[in-house]
């Protein structure tokens, strides 16, 4: 990566905090991120613990984006968000929805571990109870299902239309065989692509298979909102921003990247601060009558204190930037 700061630049300005979650994700009760500060404001560099370095230092290119470049121009002043709700009980549904103000698409974690098929689908028919036929709802399995087991889930959950099933399958083979197969089974549901799109080595081998009707894109891991930008362009699919469970500061980021799309089709997983217990910022990047407005969130000082990580946590992420810096220098 060119222009990389110095390391003495960032290590100056980092904080770490640590952010208690309303409802357990991906098995997490906090969620840790590293905040560094530049000329252009501020980014957040916040890939999950169980990443490596490899992987993780795309996430500090799109913190260095964020702090020392800026984004590129807004095509919009908001942009369309859905509602995410956990893998909660179907009791628990109706208060996670509460907090989403106007938002008429949600997003629903399925296929989490330990839980049964008959747990998704009651949570799914929940959703699409309280919300009415009109709301468009959306289910995610994070490549959970076999294929097998996929073919399955879809049957049962295609009875409360859905917008699209989000990564059922772990390969990009394994979607396009299930893509399909739901087509001869007479159930055309739309399959998105995310962890093919940033976890795989060839991203675009979605599209040469056949594999998606739609991709899921997330800033941070693919470097960046330029960087992201050109892989929605070579794709030449539908393209859906979301977030990676951010703080405000990279939910700026994933709002910039959807403002910046010559088209956006889909409301946007950008609305995932609902479930943090508290932020870094005043005025939380959350959605308003279902949208997000187009801005930057600087933290503020009395929060960065508040949510501190303790000194162990901060000398492990600054660690752990210090050796993602190397390779970005490295690569550079």
């Amino acid at each position: 990566m060119s222009d990389v700061p110095p390391l003495s630049e960032l290590l100056a300005g980092a904080r770490v905090v640590s952010i208690p979650l309303r409802v357990r994700f991906r098995g997490v009760a906090h969620r840790e991120a590293l905040l560094v500060s530049g000329p252009a404001g501020w980014g957040e560099f916040a890939p999950f613990v169980e990443y490596g370095d490899a992987e993780a230092a795309r996430w500090l290119a799109a913190a260095i984006e964020a702090a020392w470049s800026g984004f590129p121009p807004a095509r919009r002043t908001s942009v369309p968000v859905n509602a995410t709700v956990p893998a909660v009980a179907a009791a628990e549904v109706a208060g996670v929805l509460a907090r989403y103000d106007g938002c008429s698409t949600v997003k629903v974690k399925v296929a989490e571990a330990g839980q049964s098929l008959a747990a998704d689908v009651a949570r799914v028919a929940r959703v699409r109870e309280l919300l009415g036929p009109r709301a468009r709802v959306r289910v995610d399995a994070n490549g959970a299902w076999s294929l097998t087991q996929a073919r399955t889930a879809v049957r049962a959950l295609a009875a409360y239309d859905l917008d699209y099933v989000e990564q059922p399958c772990r390969t990009v083979e394994e979607l396009a065989q299930l893509r399909e197969a739901l087509a001869r089974d007479g159930l055309p549901v739309p399959i998105a692509a995310d962890e093919s799109i940033r976890k795989a080595a060839d991203p675009l081998r979605v599209r040469e298979l056949g594999a998606a009707d739609v991709i899921v894109i997330k800033v941070a891991p693919l470097g960046g909102v330029r960087a992201a930008l050109r892989i929605v362009a070579d794709c030449g699919l539908p393209a859906v921003v979301s977030s990676a469970l951010d703080t405000s500061v990279g939910i700026a980021a994933g709002v910039a990247m959807a403002a910046a799309l010559p088209d956006l089709e889909h409301a946007c997983g950008l609305g995932t601060v609902e479930l943090l217990g508290g932020d870094v910022v005043a005025e939380p990047m959350v959605p308003v009558a279902g949208q997000i407005a187009v801005r930057r969130a600087p933290p503020q000082a009395e929060l960065l204190e508040r949510w501190a990580a303790e000194p162990e946590r901060e000398s492990w992420w600054r660690a752990r930037l210090t050796r993602c810096h190397a390779l970005l220098t490295r690569t550079g």
